[in-house]
């Protein structure tokens, strides 16, 4: 008769691990790339030009809460124009419109034909890097003349050579990436925020010599 081998129960994966990779990831987040992402929407706002922010998911819900941030975060008692920005998420009748009668794959292209303008910025969020409807929306975007940027994870996937500018987390673990998106979401959103609140100032002491009395 043979004995059942012993097995050893998998590890368990505790709330201190996770966090403990997460912390993992930090220093090693691409920050010159999330600083070129913020220059990039800068000077979009300085021509007056439009951001547009797609995503699958998590990532459709990062899309829509940067989108609030940029818009209503940084318009909250700024000088000045305000920024410009859409979420190709959130028009629930025309995503499954292009989903139902022409493919998923075109749910953000072809909402971004209607609108794009060289010099407007397509941001593309996806975990995988893969997603075959941010691939066609960055397509669509570059042939248009628009800024391309992204964040996603793993080695950054097929979106990573369409973007002019892609921060890739370092991390194989979508939960976590998605973690980190957010995080990097809520960085740019605040240093845009302060960039557009004290630009004014600056540009005041600059012109009275550097002087702010």
């Amino acid at each position: 008769m043979d004995r059942k081998r012993e097995t050893k129960p998998a590890p368990t994966l505790s709330v201190e691990d996770y966090f403990q990779g997460l912390s993992d990831v930090i220093p090693r987040l691409p920050y010159a790339d999330i600083d070129a992402i913020i220059a990039a929407i800068m000077r979009a706002h300085q021509q007056g030009r439009t951001v547009f922010l797609c995503g699958n998911g998590g990532s459709a819900a990062t899309a829509s809460h940067m989108m609030c941030d940029l818009n209503k975060g940084t318009g909250e008692d700024a000088p000045g124009p305000r920024l410009k920005v859409m979420a190709l998420t959130d028009n629930v009748p025309l995503l499954t419109a292009w989903a139902n009668d022409a493919s998923y794959e075109n749910v953000f292209a072809g909402q971004l034909r209607n609108f794009v303008q060289p010099g407007d910025v397509l941001f593309a969020i996806s975990g995988s890097g893969n997603s075959a409807n941010v691939i066609q929306a960055l397509k669509v975007a570059r042939e248009a003349g628009a800024v391309t940027l992204g964040v996603t994870g793993y080695q950054g996937g097929k979106m990573k050579r369409l973007c002019d500018v892609c921060a890739v987390v370092p991390c194989d673990n979508m939960q976590m990436i998605e973690d980190m998106h957010h995080a990097i979401a809520h960085s740019i959103f605040t240093v845009v925020r302060d960039k557009l609140h004290q630009a004014p100032a600056r540009i005041r002491a600059a012109g009275a010599g550097g002087s702010s009395e």
